[in-house]
């Protein structure tokens, strides 16, 4: 039993020395781009882009964005459209070039437009989301 309490003993008074340094080596693992003490002046929320309809020049409705990625770096590389279909149903998801969507400000909210068709949507090839692999991959399988 005394073996056991200063084993005990001995660890607790380990551990306080380790926590005791924690905050110094928090600190200097901290770098500057851990925290930002500013917001970037021309940054928007994803919730600008998801699930936000998107339209062509002639301002028809062509799809919806469904899902914004981020590649490794952690910069917005694509997004996931949905087109076509009624209420859910039959719809494709394809995938675009972030850069294909343009933004701008329209009755006070975010409106996407891209320079295509909703025919030329439906005809690119589509893909699903694979919960397994938490990607999209080819709904050719």
């Amino acid at each position: 039993m005394k073996r056991i309490f200063l084993a005990t003993t001995m660890t607790l008074l380990a551990s306080t020395s380790v926590f005791a340094t924690e905050p110094t080596a928090m600190k200097s693992a901290m770098s500057d781009e851990a925290l930002m003490t500013t917001m970037p002046g021309d940054a928007v929320t994803v919730t600008d882009w998801y699930k936000q309809n998107v339209y062509d020049s002639s301002e028809n409705k062509i799809g919806e964005i469904v899902d914004v990625l981020v590649n490794k770096n952690g910069q917005v590389s694509a997004v996931i459209i949905s087109v076509g279909g009624f209420l859910g149903m039959d719809t494709k998801d394809v995938a675009a070039p972030f850069k294909a969507i343009h933004a701008s400000m329209k009755d006070n909210k975010w409106w996407l437009t891209m320079n295509t068709t909703k025919d030329a949507l439906k005809s690119a090839p589509g893909y699903k989301y694979d919960k397994t692999s938490t990607t999209w991959v080819s709904d050719k399988s």
